[in-house]
């Protein structure tokens, strides 16, 4: 009886363990983000939410790509090995998209449904500075594609075979 008692006591231990480890697993390390780059993120987004992060070379210079929520609201952000926010997308509905914007992706992707609208702001000179919209749609033939679209509805960039 002791043995069988001490058995399910191990296995109860196992299990809190791996759950705690899946836990683990799902958040993102973010003791690997220089402190700088991490007072960047925070001078912009009083309490984010990460939950996911990459570091890529652009060039020079060294980019965190951050994926968070802010209030339950999504948002991205690059920022630089210095701090300095390059961009930031921040997720909005349709009804929050400009008409010229609606007309363009409606032409060019007719009875395409939304699946993602992400408002881009470029940060110049310290400053925000709209820059377009960044859109998923899928298409009738269950196709995922992407397209940029500036504010007066010109198309920046159209990847329809990346999805």
């Amino acid at each position: 009886m002791k043995l069988f008692i001490n058995s399910v006591a191990l296995a109860g231990l196992i299990m809190i363990g791996s759950s705690i480890q899946a836990q683990n697993k799902d958040t993102p390390d973010t003791k690997q983000i220089p402190m700088k780059v991490m007072d960047g993120l925070k001078a912009k987004f009083r309490n984010p939410e990460i939950d996911k992060w990459t570091r890529e070379k652009e060039g020079e210079i060294f980019i965190y790509d951050f994926e968070f929520k802010q209030g339950g609201q999504k948002f991205e952000a690059d920022i630089k090995e210095d701090g300095t926010i390059h961009n930031w997308e921040k997720a909005i509905t349709i009804k929050d998209l400009p008409a010229a914007v609606r007309t363009t992706v409606d032409k060019k992707y007719p009875k395409a449904s939304l699946q993602e609208i992400m408002q881009i702001t470029a940060v110049k000179d310290g400053k925000d500075e709209l820059e377009g919209y960044e859109i998923v749609l899928r298409t009738n033939d269950k196709r995922d594609v992407e397209v940029t679209v500036a504010q007066d509805g010109k198309i920046l960039e159209d990847s329809p075979d990346t999805k």
